[in-house]
């Protein structure tokens, strides 16, 4: 039987690399899927046993963000599952943040993420799952990301605190934590700096999208429905071992 069969799913940030791998993943295990990007063409087609709609929504314009739930309200009534994952990560040491670079980064990883866990929650039914894109950037402290890696130990707090908050209406709030992911931001990078983090990986490899999606896919499910406020690394064992 599909795993989120009859389900109503949001994924914020569902356009190319993991959030798209979590979108498509989504539908084709029977849910009704609404990915917002920037860049969406919109458009609705069957995934699966599922159905994925896809919206042109900017996350980090809150207004815009508000209308497009209000608009799955008036269409779906509800949200059965929340994935946010709309996110930027750009490089700037201590010596190099400014104003904007703090600004931009918190702007989505976080206030966004905020305000979609908000918009969503507020028509989601007992018995609801949120999932949380982090990553293990949240704890390993790499240079030149100190800005980003904030955001994600943001989100990993909010996890936690949201967990305990939205717990008497049995919704669980979980982080699926990647590591270095082949995805086309990473295809951008350097040879070199693909091959220094593949060293770092115990596995030998960087992850694939699908196999993070593979795990928002279990911590949305009902398979996880006793689990919550956990942080799922997905890293090939980078920050673990």
């Amino acid at each position: 039987m599909s795993r989120l069969a009859g389900k109503i799913a949001v994924v914020v940030g569902g356009h190319g690399g993991i959030g798209g791998a979590i979108a498509e993943q989504f539908a084709a295990e029977g849910a009704t899927v609404y990915a917002t990007s920037r860049r969406a063409e919109e458009r609705e087609v069957e995934r699966g046993t599922g159905e994925l709609r896809a919206r042109r929504v900017d996350a980090s314009d809150l207004t815009a963000l508000e209308a497009f739930f209000e608009a799955v309200r008036g269409e779906v009534g509800r949200v059965d599952v929340l994935v946010v994952n709309a996110g930027i990560s750009e490089f700037a040491t201590l010596d190099d943040i400014s104003e904007e670079h703090f600004d931009r980064t918190f702007g989505l990883n976080v206030r966004a993420l905020l305000f979609a866990a908000k918009s969503a929650a507020a028509m989601m039914p007992d018995g609801s799952s949120i999932v949380l894109v982090g990553s293990i950037a949240d704890a390993i402290g790499t240079k030149g990301y100190g800005v980003y890696g904030a955001t994600k130990a943001a989100v990993r707090s909010f996890a936690r605190t949201w967990a305990n908050e939205l717990a008497p209406r049995n919704i669980r709030v979980n982080v699926v934590a990647p590591g270095p992911t082949d995805t086309a931001m990473m295809a951008a990078a350097s040879g070199a700096v693909r091959e220094t983090l593949t060293k770092l990986i115990p596995l030998g490899r960087m992850g694939r999208a699908d196999e993070v999606a593979a795990a928002a896919l279990f911590l949305a499910s009902d398979q996880a429905s006793f689990i919550t406020g956990v942080e799922l690394p997905v890293d090939g064992g980078m920050a673990q071992v």
